[in-house]
């Protein structure tokens, strides 16, 4: 694991409440009372803040918004469909509700009826093997498959593991074939590093997004000051977005 990827994972809500706690139980042994009590309410309350849903809708709903969800057809035509692999909260249409796998939509199903619709006649998989030896490019391709979507309509990336990997190897490929202009799609919460990322490789990527995930539910009970699980999940998720921005624009990617 690099250090980027260490100092991550370590600002994720959960995991940092638990490492300041645990942190604060050595200096309470160490006999700094006080300080190990400063420690371990900042961990808690870095918890609360993001177990609040108003939170998550402040700090996620403000990146989702930075390119917003357009229907296809107000989409303009292109050269290829770009396809970025990744999940986000499973493709749950609302990350404050249940999952459910009849309204849940992958990144993968906007590209579908972004071809349907003739909005660009390629669509480039990008997105490496996390795990097994199948990428995340083969697994898009067999979904298009099944949504009738010709092999010959798709061409695989299958070497990249980040984002930046993401644009550095799909714009080789798309040199390759003389193609500059894009249709960019992945979640609405990871659009805005995306875009920043391909634009850096000299790409012109239009951002069609699948729709947003962090909205109020239609539910009476929804409460945006109550904790909740959740909300403490999805934090995962934006927190990560918001330190990648800042580790890429340090590293220069964007």
């Amino acid at each position: 694991m690099t250090i980027s990827s260490f100092l991550t994972n370590l600002v994720i809500p959960l995991n940092l409440c638990i490492t300041l706690l645990l942190i604060a139980a050595v200096v309470f042994m160490l006999r700094w009372r006080k300080t190990a009590f400063f420690i371990a309410a900042a961990g808690l309350a870095w918890a609360l803040f993001w177990s609040l849903p108003a939170s998550s809708l402040w700090a996620g709903g403000r990146l989702e918004q930075l390119y917003p969800h357009r229907p296809v057809m107000a989409l303009p035509t292109a050269q290829a469909i770009v396809v970025l692999g990744g999940s986000t909260a499973n493709g749950r249409q609302n990350w404050f509700e249940p999952y459910d796998s009849n309204t849940a939509s992958a990144r993968v199903d906007t590209a579908a009826v972004l071809y349907k619709a003739k909005r660009a006649p390629l669509i480039i998989l990008s997105g490496a093997a996390l795990e097994g030896s199948t990428s995340e490019a083969q697994m898009m391709a067999s979904a298009l498959r099944q949504e009738d979507i010709p092999d010959s309509a798709m061409v695989l990336e299958n070497r990249s593991f980040t984002t930046h990997e993401n644009a550095l190897y799909t714009t080789q490929k798309l040199k390759e074939r003389h193609i500059g202009q894009v249709l960019l799609v992945t979640s609405a919460l990871h659009m805005p590093r995306a875009m920043a990322v391909f634009r850096k490789q000299g790409i012109d990527a239009i951002a069609a997004p699948s729709p947003p995930q962090i909205v109020v539910p239609d539910d009476s009970r929804f409460s945006f000051w109550q904790p909740n699980m959740r909300a403490l999940s999805a934090s995962r998720s934006i927190v990560k977005e918001y330190v990648g921005l800042l580790v890429y624009w340090i590293r220069g990617w964007i």
